[in-house]
C-alpha cells in the first residue's frame, strides 16, 4: 500500500469517537517528530490537540484537522466494520474514511514530503489537529485559538482538510463558511385540561404566530459569494402525550445560517424583539457556532485555484462559501487567510463512509503543490 492509504487505514482503525482521540495523535506526533517538526500536545479537558511546526519565521501556513470521528451508529448496518478499514472495488471503507482521516493522512505525507525536499525552506509549516471538531468544539480549535490569541501566535494561511469536493476530488474550492447560531425558544404557558381553555393557558397556541413569523421570513437576499440567511426548525416538543392534557410548555429549537449582513449579536437582538413583539411568554437560549468568514482573492486562494485547475485538466474549481461550518472558523478571526480542499463528502456521517483509493493518493500531491507555490523564497521575498 502506499504511504498515505497505510496511513489513513492505520488512523481509521483507531475508534476516535469525539471527543476521543484513541492514541491517533500520538501516533502522528511520533511520526512528525521523525521528520523534524518540533510537537506541542495541548491537552483541555478531554479533548487532546496537536500543534507541529518545522520552520521559526513568517509567513506560517497551517494545515487544519480532525482526528476524531462522529458515532458509527448500528454496527449490523455496515458491510464491514466501521473501524475495521476495508478496500472493495476500488474504495476504502471506513468511519472517518471521508471525514477527515484522509484529509489527515494526505496532510501529514504532504508535511514529510516537503520537509524532505526543503529542509531550509523559508516560512513556517505548521500542522493543527484536534479530537473535538465533531463535538461541542469547546475545548479544540476554539480554544487553542483563545491559547493562540495569548501568546500572540501568527497564522498567515489556513488549509482544512475537510471533505469538500462534491462529484470529484478538486471540483469545489472552499473560500469561507456562513456562521452558525443555534437556539432553544420555552414558550410558557399554563397546563389544563382541554375541556376548559379559559382555565389553563396554551403555549402553542400563543408560538403559532411567532414560529409562522421565523419560518415565513427573507432574512436577507445573499451578500457577495454568500447564500442567503436561512432558519430551520429542527426540534419542536410539547404536551405529556395524552390528548387532553394542555401543555404548560413548548420547546422549539432552530438554528441559523448566516452570512456577513449578520452578526450573531444583531441576530439575538431581531429576534428577542419578534418573540416581545408576539407577547409569548418565553425563555431564550443561544449557541454561538461562529461568525462568518470569507477569504478574499489573495496568493492563498490562486495557489489553490491553479494546483485544482491542473489536476482536472484545466477546468477551475467552483468557488464557494456554502456547506456547514468548520473549525477554519476559529482561526478566521486570528487574521488568516482560510481555504478548505478535501475528498468528496456524499458518504460523510453515513453508514459505509468511503473515498475513493485514487482520490486518496492523490490528495497528499495537491496539498504538496500547494505548499510549495506559498512557502517559497520568491513569493515570500
Amino acid at each position: 500500500m502506499s504511504d498515505v492509504l497505510d496511513l489513513t487505514c492505520e488512523l481509521i482503525a483507531r475508534p476516535s469517537v469525539t471527543p476521543e482521540d484513541a492514541g491517533c495523535q500520538a501516533m502522528l506526533a511520533e511520526r512528525l517528530s521523525r521528520a523534524g517538526f518540533a510537537c506541542e500536545r495541548l491537552r483541555f479537558g478531554s479533548v487532546d490537540n496537536l500543534w507541529a511546526t518545522h520552520g521559526s519565521s513568517g509567513p506560517v501556513l497551517v494545515l487544519l484537522g480532525h482526528t476524531d470521528v462522529v458515532p458509527p451508529g448500528p454496527r449490523e448496518a455496515w458491510a464491514s466494520g466501521p473501524f475495521a478499514p476495508e478496500i472493495r472495488d476500488g474504495v476504502l471503507y471506513g468511519r472517518g474514511a471521508a471525514d477527515m482521516k484522509s484529509g489527515v493522512a494526505a496532510f501529514v505525507v504532504a508535511a514529510e514530503r516537503f520537509v524532505a525536499a526543503h529542509p531550509d525552506h523559508p516560512g513556517t509549516l505548521a500542522l493543527l489537529l484536534t479530537s473535538d471538531e465533531e463535538g461541542d468544539a469547546i475545548d479544540g480549535v476554539r480554544r487553542v485559538a483563545q491559547l493562540f490569541r495569548e501568546r500572540g501566535e501568527r497564522i498567515d494561511w489556513c488549509i482544512t482538510g475537510e471533505p469538500s469536493s462534491t462529484a470529484e476530488l478538486g471540483d469545489l474550492l472552499r473560500v469561507g463558511r456562513r456562521g452558525s447560531l443555534s437556539a432553544t425558544l420555552v414558550v410558557h404557558g399554563v397546563q389544563g385540561h382541554v375541556a376548559y381553555p379559559e382555565l389553563a393557558r396554551n403555549p402553542v397556541h400563543a408560538a403559532l404566530p411567532l414560529l409562522g413569523e421565523l419560518t415565513a421570513r427573507v432574512w436577507d437576499d445573499g451578500y457577495g459569494s454568500f447564500p442567503p440567511t436561512s432558519l430551520q426548525v429542527s426540534n419542536i416538543h410539547a404536551g405529556t402525550g395524552a390528548t387532553n392534557v394542555v401543555p404548560g410548555t413548548l420547546e422549539v429549537q432552530f438554528n441559523l445560517r448566516y452570512n456577513p449582513h449578520w452578526t450573531a449579536d444583531r441576530l439575538v437582538a431581531e429576534i428577542e424583539a419578534m418573540c416581545t413583539r408576539h407577547g409569548v411568554d418565553h425563555t431564550l437560549s443561544w449557541h454561538r457556532s461562529g461568525e462568518p468568514f470569507h477569504t478574499p482573492e489573495g496568493l492563498l486562494r490562486a495557489a489553490a485555484r491553479e494546483v485544482l485547475a491542473a489536476f482536472r485538466g484545466g477546468a477551475a474549481p467552483e468557488e464557494s462559501t456554502g456547506g456547514g461550518t468548520s473549525d477554519a472558523r476559529f482561526i478566521a478571526p486570528l487574521g488568516a487567510q482560510c481555504i478548505e480542499i478535501g475528498p468528496v463528502n456524499a458518504s460523510i456521517h453515513k453508514v459505509d463512509e468511503h473515498v475513493r483509493v485514487a482520490d486518496l493518493e492523490a490528495l497528499p500531491g495537491l496539498y504538496l503543490a500547494i505548499i510549495e507555490r506559498l512557502l517559497r523564497a520568491e513569493v515570500i521575498a
